[in-house]
């Protein structure tokens, strides 16, 4: 069964939605670097690095079902924050807008009585709840923090120290 015209105009979408997030992240990234919070800043950059692989990831499985990618243009994002938690908060409202999205593309291969992407989506549907877990977890943390720098300090190395792409929840 090949992609229906509405599923593949969302899956389009989407890819490119992905692509908008890791814009967005690798913004909260550099503007991270640039209040020397360098492992918040790591943080944002994997994570932006980890949204392009979900763009490729669907842009793959597209091409699998021999459909035509088609790009849209990617949004500017906000790239200026008040703070290191707005920053985060900026990320994890991006990530509820992409769990809301991913859930309307299930809805669709449902309505669309395709098996195949409803079965493809369900890895991003497992993938949205560890992400919006994790930022939410540093939006509660810099919660804590508040305006305390020296605690932002300790934050930020803990985040350089486990590495990039660790778990923050330990």
């Amino acid at each position: 069964m090949q992609l229906t015209d509405k599923m593949l105009e969302a899956l389009n979408d989407q890819m490119t939605f992905e692509l908008h997030s890791a814009y967005e992240y690798f913004a909260i990234s550099a503007w991270y670097k640039a209040e020397n919070l360098d492992g918040l800043a790591g943080f944002m950059q994997t994570h932006g690095t980890e949204e392009m692989t979900h763009a490729q990831k669907i842009y793959d499985y597209i091409i699998g079902r021999r459909a035509k990618v088609d790009f849209g243009a990617i949004d500017k994002p906000k790239g200026e924050y008040d703070s290191a938690l707005d920053g985060m908060e900026t990320a994890f409202g991006h990530e509820l807008e992409v769990t809301r999205r991913i859930h309307a593309l299930v809805d669709l291969a449902r309505e669309e009585n395709d098996k195949a992407t409803e079965n493809f989506l369900q890895w991003f549907v497992t993938e949205q709840v560890e992400e919006e877990a994790l930022i939410d977890d540093l939006v509660q943390r810099l919660k804590q923090v508040g305006d305390f720098a020296p605690a932002l300090f300790f934050l930020d190395r803990e985040m350089a120290s486990q590495g990039t792409s660790a778990d923050t929840s330990g």
